[in-house]
C-alpha cells in the first residue's frame, strides 16, 4: 500500500512538472490578454529614416522605414488633405468660419486658445495646423466635416488605405497621445507626395513660416525650411512616446525628394540628421558632383534650443506639436 501511494506522489509530481514546462504563465498571460478590445502596440524606441523620389515614390534610403511608429502630430497631414479634398469637392470653404465646440476649445497645447462659441475662419485653421500645430484648430476641422472626432478618424484612416498607407490607423485628428494611433515613415512619406501632387493649390501653405489670429504673430516649428534652400515643408511632430518626428518635400535641378525622420532625440538632432539627409541625397542624385545646386543654409538655433518651446500651460505628456 505504502508503495501504491508513494508512486501516486511521484505521478502528480511528474504531472505537475510536465505541465509547467510546456505551459508556462507567460502563456495564460498570453491567452487572457489576446481577448481585449484594445492592447497597446508595442512601439519600438528605434530611429526611422526614409528617402524617397518625390514623383515615383522609389525608395533612396530607408532605416527602419516600415517599422510602427507614433505619428504624433504628422496625424495633421491627414486632417489637412481631408480639409483640402472637402475644398475641392466644395463641401467646405476658404471663407466661411467654423463653430469651436467646448470640446474642441479644450484640446491642449499647442493651441491658439480658442474659446467655446468662437467661429474659426477656414483658412486660419489651415494656417494654424501648418505654422502651429494646433491642437484646437485640427479639432475644429475634425467635428465639422466628420460630424465628430471619432468618425472623422475613421475618414483619416479610410483615406489612407486609399493612399496605400496599409500600416496607418488614426484615432484623433491632431496625435495627442492614444497608443492605438500608428503609421511608419514609409506611410508618411505616401501621404506627404499625395499631399503635394493631389492638392497643388493649397500645398504652398506647407510654406508658411508664420501667421496671426486674434493680434498674435505665431512662428512656426519647421526650422529646416529656415536653414535649407529648397525645402518647401511639410510637417514636424513630437510626444514623448514617438520622439521627434518631420516630414520634409525638398526641389533642387529638376529633383524632388520626401525625406522623413522619426523618432529623433531632440529637435535640434532630428533636423541636423534631415539637413544631412537631404544633402548626402542631392549629392548623389547629381552624380557626387561637389556643385549639387542645394546651399545649406546657417543655422539660428543655438543647442538651447532644442526644448525651449514657450507651451507654458501644457504638462509636458499631453503636448502635441
Amino acid at each position: 500500500m505504502a508503495g501504491r501511494f508513494y508512486w501516486k506522489i511521484l505521478t502528480i509530481i511528474i504531472a505537475i512538472f510536465v505541465t509547467s514546462v510546456a505551459f508556462p504563465a507567460d502563456s495564460f498571460a498570453f491567452k487572457h490578454h489576446r481577448h481585449k478590445k484594445h492592447v497597446a502596440l508595442s512601439i519600438s524606441p528605434q530611429f526611422s529614416a526614409l528617402v524617397v523620389d518625390g514623383k515615383t515614390g522609389a525608395v533612396l534610403y530607408q532605416q527602419n522605414a516600415n517599422a510602427i511608429r507614433y505619428p504624433a502630430s504628422l496625424t495633421k497631414m491627414m486632417t489637412l488633405y481631408l480639409a483640402f479634398e472637402a475644398l475641392d469637392k466644395g463641401r467646405l470653404h476658404m471663407n466661411e468660419s467654423l463653430p469651436v465646440s467646448a470640446y474642441a476649445a479644450a484640446q491642449p497645447q499647442t493651441n491658439i486658445s480658442l474659446s467655446e462659441g468662437d467661429r474659426l475662419p477656414v483658412r486660419t485653421a489651415i494656417e494654424s495646423i501648418v505654422v502651429r500645430s494646433a491642437n484646437d484648430s485640427a479639432m475644429v476641422l475634425a467635428e465639422y466635416l466628420g460630424g465628430s472626432a471619432q468618425h472623422f478618424a475613421q475618414m483619416m484612416t479610410a483615406k489612407a488605405h486609399e493612399l496605400g498607407m496599409s500600416n496607418t490607423v488614426f484615432y484623433n485628428p491632431n496625435g495627442l497621445p492614444d497608443p492605438r494611433q500608428h503609421t511608419t515613415a514609409m506611410d508618411m512619406a505616401k501621404l506627404g507626395i499625395a499631399l503635394r501632387r493631389d492638392f497643388p493649390d493649397y500645398y504652398p501653405f506647407f510654406k508658411l513660416e508664420s501667421f496671426s489670429y486674434a493680434g498674435v504673430t505665431y512662428p512656426g516649428h519647421n526650422h529646416v525650411m529656415e536653414r535649407y534652400d529648397g525645402v518647401d515643408g511639410i510637417k514636424t511632430g513630437y510626444i514623448r512616446a514617438s520622439g521627434y518626428n518631420l516630414v520634409t518635400s525638398a526641389h533642387k535641378n529638376g529633383y524632388s525628394i520626401v525625406a522623413v525622420i522619426m523618432g529623433g532625440k531632440t529637435i535640434q538632432s532630428r533636423d541636423d540628421q534631415m539637413i544631412s539627409l537631404l544633402d548626402r541625397t542631392f549629392d548623389q542624385l547629381a552624380g557626387n558632383h561637389s556643385d549639387n545646386g542645394i546651399v545649406r543654409k546657417t543655422s539660428s538655433l543655438t543647442a538651447n534650443n532644442d526644448n525651449n518651446e514657450d507651451w507654458p500651460t501644457a504638462p509636458q505628456s499631453a503636448k502635441s506639436f
